[in-house]
């Protein structure tokens, strides 16, 4: 399984991202994915996952402002991330199990300047 997440950038506090994950490889027995974080100096921290039916779950300092969702259809896995803060600076993530093991993405650098 190879997943490859896109889209960060440099935004300003109160602004809008929305970052992409393409899955591609065997996928079979995939149920839940999920987005994590790695600021700066800091270990890597959970951010949200979301199931093949689209049950989702949010670590608390994004509940509210951050949407995980799913598409299939095209294996794709998107975090849309609403009024970010220069607190949600860091490489995002994006993962995938199969029972006790986790593939990783590479990362994608989000810069919130305040």
């Amino acid at each position: 399984v190879q997943l490859q997440a896109s889209g960060g950038g440099l935004v300003q506090a109160g602004e809008s991202l929305r970052l992409s994950c393409a899955v591609s490889g065997d996928i079979s027995s995939i149920n839940v994915m999920g987005w994590y974080r790695q600021a700066p100096g800091k270990q890597r921290a959970f951010v949200a996952t979301v199931t093949s039916g689209g049950n989702t779950n949010y670590a608390d300092s994004v509940k509210g402002r951050f949407t995980a969702s799913r598409d299939n259809s095209k294996i794709a896995m998107y975090l849309q991330m609403n009024n970010l803060k220069s607190e949600d600076t860091a490489v995002y993530y994006c993962c995938a199990w199969r029972g006790q093991y986790v593939y990783w993405g590479q990362g994608t650098l989000v810069t919130v300047s305040s």
